[in-house]
């Protein structure tokens, strides 16, 4: 018996970020190596699925890869494979409807990364201090 007090489209949207993730592991397109899934909203009516991601720039990683062109190759593959990500979700999901896939980029994870790269700016000309 389901738990009543947890809400069913939150129960849905982590249903769908949990089969979404498992599949993007097995893909082996190389454009998807660091990208993540940090959440999903499905609307209400369950015909909507906002999929929201973050892509991890490894420097050097990709040889003399812009991170932006890396950014840009990850939201080019998932709305590539944004239908057979659907059909999959149809498969493994027993809803009335599937939901249409849309990929956002989580804004947040940018946001940190540019915390962080300000922060280490800002440290950089000071010496460590050890304990």
């Amino acid at each position: 018996m389901p738990d009543r007090r947890y809400p069913r489209t939150a129960r849905v949207n982590e249903l769908v970020r949990e089969v979404l993730a498992e599949e993007l592991e097995r893909l082996s397109d190389p454009r998807l190596g660091f990208v993540t899934l940090t959440g999903v909203d499905v609307t209400g009516d369950l015909r909507q699925a906002t999929v929201w991601y973050s892509v991890l720039d490894l420097p050097g990683y990709i040889k003399d890869a812009d991170p932006s062109e890396v950014h840009q190759d990850t939201a080019d593959a998932l709305r590539a494979i944004t239908g057979y990500l659907k059909s999959v979700l149809g498969r493994q999901v027993r809803l009335k409807y599937t939901p249409d896939l849309i990929f956002r980029e989580d804004p947040a994870m940018t946001q940190v990364d540019r915390l962080e790269r300000i922060i280490r700016e800002l440290h950089a000309g000071e010496p460590e201090i050890r304990e």
